[in-house]
């Protein structure tokens, strides 16, 4: 390849670098420093979720920018505390209601680190699901930047459940348990009560599905107890075998030798 040649291959590729990383846009500028966020609360409950976001400014011409965030909490209130690199308070907002927007994050005023937390009622559960459990927004925080365009940071999810539920939950778990366990018998019949009761589970059908998953937890039992036995008997049975082997053997033996003696 020419010096010439070169030189415009390199035009060409810069120019190529230039155009990718226009479309590619801005890389998200903010990472979740810690989180103390609940893994699952029961409908009616007040939680509090909490996320603290550090590395505010990574893209060096981002250097203020909105946060917005949005809950599945009913009741809402939010607390945004803002932090400077020594760790001291520089300044504190709150708002009010599912949504907020507005919060602004500048380097020019000291800020290194921002706090949100959220404390609301946890929602009633709209659609009921065993595998996977249902779950409902429990924080989801967006970056707006100027112009318009945002980035999704984060989001937090939680399990959410009645009592009822809750304990309905607790037998399909252990019906399943005893359902793995009994692995190698006949658990046909239990595998099948098992998602009967599973179905009554998703249809809010609590009752019926803690039956069902207590029906399904003693056949799997009685598989598994049915093999066990089937297997002692088996053993038994193999050893009978061979314990008749060994006698027949020894009488045979027995029986040669006295011919023997009487021969001689």
């Amino acid at each position: 390849m020419t010096k010439t040649n070169w030189s415009r291959f390199s035009k060409l590729a810069l120019a190529l670098v230039v155009l990718l990383s226009a479309l590619a846009g801005p890389v998200g500028a903010v990472s979740v420093a810690s989180e103390n966020v609940p893994n699952e609360s029961q409908v009616g409950s007040q939680v509090t979720a909490t996320a603290t976001l550090d590395e505010l400014y990574r893209n060096p011409q981002l250097e203020s920018w909105t946060l917005a965030g949005e809950t599945d909490l009913e009741d809402v209130t939010w607390t945004v505390t803002y932090y400077d690199q020594t760790g001291a308070k520089v300044d504190q907002q709150s708002f009010d209601g599912q949504n907020f927007s507005g919060a602004q994050v500048a380097a020019g005023d000291g800020t290194s680190e921002v706090e949100i937390s959220v404390t609301g009622t946890v929602p009633e559960v709209e659609a009921y699901s065993y595998d996977p459990a249902q779950t409902f927004t429990l924080i989801s925080l967006d970056q707006t930047r100027e112009g318009g365009s945002s980035n999704d940071i984060d989001t937090w999810t939680a399990h959410h459940y009645t009592e009822d539920s809750a304990a309905a939950r607790a037998e399909l778990d252990s019906a399943q348990a005893a359902i793995q366990s009994a692995s190698g018998a006949n658990t046909q019949q239990a595998q099948q009560t098992f998602n009967n009761a599973v179905e009554a589970f998703n249809g809010e059908e609590f009752n019926l599905a803690t039956n069902l998953a207590n029906e399904a937890e003693t056949s799997a039992n009685q598989a598994q107890q049915s093999s066990q036995t089937t297997q002692l008997l088996i053993y038994a049975a193999g050893g009978l075998l061979v314990v008749a082997l060994i006698a027949g053997g020894f009488l045979y033996w027995r029986s040669q030798q006295t011919t023997y003696d009487k021969l001689g």
